[in-house]
């Protein structure tokens, strides 16, 4: 009888720890096939997932004996965690396995969006010599606004001091008064429109809910400076995709870093075709070596201890 039912791809190493002690069903190719997972849950306590597998709707009616979820990674939006709840399933997301190599990427992204040179390189093999369009600006100085203070962002926030930036966050569930403010040696702000009003980026950490959907629009966007950068490392849906094109189309934003989409992988008539001053990644925030291997670790470890229990 399967113990474990792994949906999508897993650390090798991980998913042979976790056979060492239990029997488990691999096939990473299965997250796209919900009756398929119904059937295969019968009788097992035991699931794994990424962000690709949608554990709602027959999926959970169908568990019957399921214990508990683990998330390989800390997005929860493709899981229904009310329904699970009710049916005393626990949820494990791998909270802050994977927070230094989004906060990387993030980085990495101011350093691309504000020099405007890292896109030349075969212009350059060529014979070209690009180097007067090359004109940027330094990072060093500039003011970085955090929307969201967790894991992600405080891993953030200490990459920008350290290269001379200001750093300024907004949290609505972290008080002003909150210590954790100085401790990271951030400037707390009592609201959304202030954080961004005079910030040179704004990177997005906060995750997808009612709440947060569509938060970057014309309007929220139409208060950030003109030549600031926005950046969505978070989840796609929370930075309004036809708004954002049409601000860049109209100068009325400097540029803008996408890692996560609405529908992912992008379909062949998406909007994002010829629009200026945009990078975009492949929700590629937390593939390194080093996140994958803490992420499916916690996660087996999490998801062993549950059913031991």
């Amino acid at each position: 009888m399967t113990d474990i039912l792994i949906t999508e791809y897993m650390d090798p190493g991980a998913v042979e720890r976790l056979k060492s002690e239990f029997d488990v069903h691999y096939d990473q190719d299965l997250w796209d096939k919900p009756d398929a997972i119904a059937e295969a849950l019968q009788g097992v306590p035991g699931l794994i997932v990424r962000n690709q597998t949608q554990v709602r709707g027959v999926v959970v009616e169908n568990a019957d004996v399921l214990k508990c979820v683990g998330r390989l990674g800390v997005g929860l939006d493709n899981i229904d965690t009310d329904a699970c709840a009710a049916k005393g399933i626990d949820v494990f997301p791998a909270t802050g396995a994977n927070s230094d190599s989004v906060a990387e990427l993030a980085m990495g992204g101011l350093y691309v969006m504000f020099r405007n040179a890292y896109h030349v390189t075969d212009e350059t093999i060529a014979g070209g010599w690009p180097r007067m369009r090359m004109m940027g600006r330094e990072v060093m100085g500039k003011t970085l606004a955090i929307v969201g203070f967790g894991s992600i962002g405080k891993a953030l926030a200490w990459r920008a001091k350290g290269v001379g930036m200001t750093v300024t966050a907004w949290d609505p569930y972290i008080g002003m008064d909150s210590a954790v403010w100085a401790e990271h040696g951030v400037e707390p702000r009592p609201s959304l429109e202030d954080v961004i009003s005079d910030a040179d980026a704004v990177s997005v950490h906060v995750p997808l809910n009612d709440e947060t959907r569509d938060m970057f629009d014309t309007t929220m966007m139409s208060k950030m400076k003109s030549d600031a950068v926005l950046f969505n490392l978070a989840r796609g849906g929370i930075v309004n995709e036809a708004d954002l094109v049409a601000a860049l189309k109209a100068g009325t934003i400097g540029g803008a870093f996408l890692d996560t989409f609405d529908v992912e992988p992008l379909t062949a008539d998406n909007v994002f075709k010829d629009v200026p001053n945009l990078m975009l990644t492949p929700h590629a925030g937390a593939r390194t070596v080093e996140a994958d291997d803490r992420v499916c670790n916690m996660i087996a470890d999490a998801v062993a201890t549950c059913l031991r229990g």
